[in-house]
């Protein structure tokens, strides 16, 4: 009995494909049982109106720095005070050099830390250039106010 290879002088490979298949009807079976575990969607929960008529007025935290930036005048308020305008932020500093040291004399800490409540927010329109509000917030950084947030003064716009 004599085997004859051909011309080519080789055997051909082959693949045996039987295990490749039995390891995707394992995979498909999986992804079947895991699909129905996934949630099919989201629920948002919307609050409803209040029930009582009597609008509550929410009273601001005393604690809460707010820096107002006006849009024509490009003046600087703090807590609806006036403190110079963005051109000139030095008066801003100096009431903010003020606070953080009547804090840290007073004990004020953050809540859940040990650290001087120092936290500002800096409110200004849309309108108002990128530059200025910038140097508003070089200013706070200057003097140790530690986070910085920013509000959007007009939605509308």
């Amino acid at each position: 009995m004599g085997m004859s290879t051909g011309g080519s002088g080789g055997a051909t490979p082959q693949i045996n494909v039987t295990p490749l298949i039995d390891v995707l009807l394992v995979l498909l079976i999986i992804f079947m049982v895991i699909t129905p575990l996934k949630p099919s969607r989201f629920e948002a929960k919307v609050p409803s109106e209040p029930k009582d008529v009597v609008q509550q007025q929410a009273k601001p935290n005393p604690l809460t720095l707010v820096i107002a930036i006006n849009r024509d005048t490009k003046a600087i308020t703090l807590n609806n005070e006036p403190y110079g305008d963005v051109t000139d932020p030095e008066k801003l500093q100096d009431k903010l050099r003020a606070v953080f040291a009547e804090r840290e004399k007073n004990g004020v800490i953050r809540e859940g830390t040990n650290e001087v409540e120092k936290t500002i927010f800096i409110k200004a329109p849309k309108s108002v250039r990128y530059g200025d509000v910038v140097k508003v917030i070089d200013a706070a950084k200057s003097v140790g106010a530690s986070p910085i947030g920013l509000q959007i003064d007009d939605l509308s716009e």
